[in-house]
């Protein structure tokens, strides 16, 4: 049986079990485990990226919230996109509620991807919750004559992207296929900020998958000084900043386009999600989850991560995140077998 019908099978029942507490561990006195304990929070990117930042601002405020009120050491463990950390969490790492982590938002749909590297289950893991949503936005600088969705259609637009199978490259077929837009794609850069780069150079035209929140981060000039235009925002919600740019899920009437979108924009809404292994006790689970949800509303963290430009705008609970995942993978087989071949050109 194949690993998307298995985890297609599961994830209702699973669901269903999400925010249950067990009678068997109902009693357990949690702030007494976690009085002194020291967890470790891994974090699947490199240190000093967005993923890395988000996770120490959590830690160093989520501490108050959790009961008994531990340390947190955050872990950087990169590799394979977020894979190798991935992995680890549901295979190796503790599952006594000492170990928590930040995944890439790619990582839930790897299996329906039919990524080979990813040995985990992604309805297994138990999702505490996430800070915000991404919305992804097709932006073309702007003194190309592509100013419109209309004109992406009829004149081409180069992108970059670091690999075939990069996020850029994907959203770009995706685009292409869905919308009928010409992106060709560039390959061979290292990172999202070489390709922003080489768009002020004039190098590329556009970029097929800047993020709201990096945007504004980053290059927040972009938009205030009218330096791109947006051409299509993408997700499954709206940016409501953006009121004015096309939201592709609209744009498409075809029924196939539609739940291929949905998949395919699966990894922007679950945004920059936490979770733990499988198997942890759920007295345990509960209370990080509460713990992490608290945090999301605390004055002092949304102010810290405010004064660093990040989005915590949009929080999501664990549930949410797992009912995300659900829908993903109820994907029928002919339109896995076309995202799959999206993904892996």
């Amino acid at each position: 049986m194949s690993a998307h019908l298995m985890i297609k099978r599961n994830l209702a029942a699973v669901c269903a079990l999400v925010g249950s507490v067990g009678l068997s561990f109902a009693q357990q006195d949690v702030g007494a485990f976690y009085k002194d304990k020291t967890l470790s929070l891994i974090v699947g990117t490199g240190a000093g990226g967005g993923y890395d930042l988000l996770a120490r601002t959590i830690a160093r405020h989520m501490v108050r919230h959790i009961p008994g009120n531990p340390n947190i050491v955050v872990q950087n463990m990169p590799g394979g996109g977020a894979l190798l950390a991935t992995n680890h969490l549901f295979n190796i790492a503790a599952k006594d509620g000492s170990v928590f982590a930040s995944l890439s938002n790619n990582t839930p749909f790897e299996p329906l991807f039919g990524t080979k590297e990813a040995r985990y289950n992604a309805a297994q893991f138990n999702w505490l919750g996430s800070p915000s949503s991404e919305v992804g936005l097709v932006a073309v600088w702007s003194g190309n004559p592509v100013k419109t969705l209309a004109d992406a259609r009829l004149r081409e637009i180069t992108i970059g992207s670091t690999g075939v199978n990069g996020t850029p490259s994907f959203y770009a077929r995706l685009l292409n296929e869905t919308l009928g837009t010409k992106i060709r794609i560039i390959v061979g850069y290292k990172g999202q900020n070489e390709m922003f780069l080489a768009m002020e150079r004039g190098e590329l035209d556009a970029s097929s998958s800047i993020f709201y929140s990096s945007l504004i981060a980053t290059r927040p000039d972009w938009l205030s000084d009218k330096k791109v235009n947006l051409l299509v925002q993408y997700g499954l919600e709206r940016q409501p900043e953006l009121e004015s740019v096309p939201f592709a899920p609209d744009l498409v009437k075809n029924d196939d386009d539609k739940a291929l979108m949905t998949a395919a924009f699966a990894p922007l809404a679950v945004g920059r999600p936490y979770a733990m292994p499988p198997n942890v006790p759920v007295a345990r689970v509960e209370a990080m989850r509460k713990a992490l949800e608290g945090t999301f509303r605390d004055k002092a963290f949304i102010d810290d991560a405010t004064t660093q430009k990040l989005d915590v705008t949009r929080p999501l609970s664990g549930q949410r995140i797992l009912e995300i995942i659900a829908s993903a993978y109820a994907l029928p087989e002919a339109q896995v077998t076309r995202l799959r071949k999206l993904s892996t050109q």
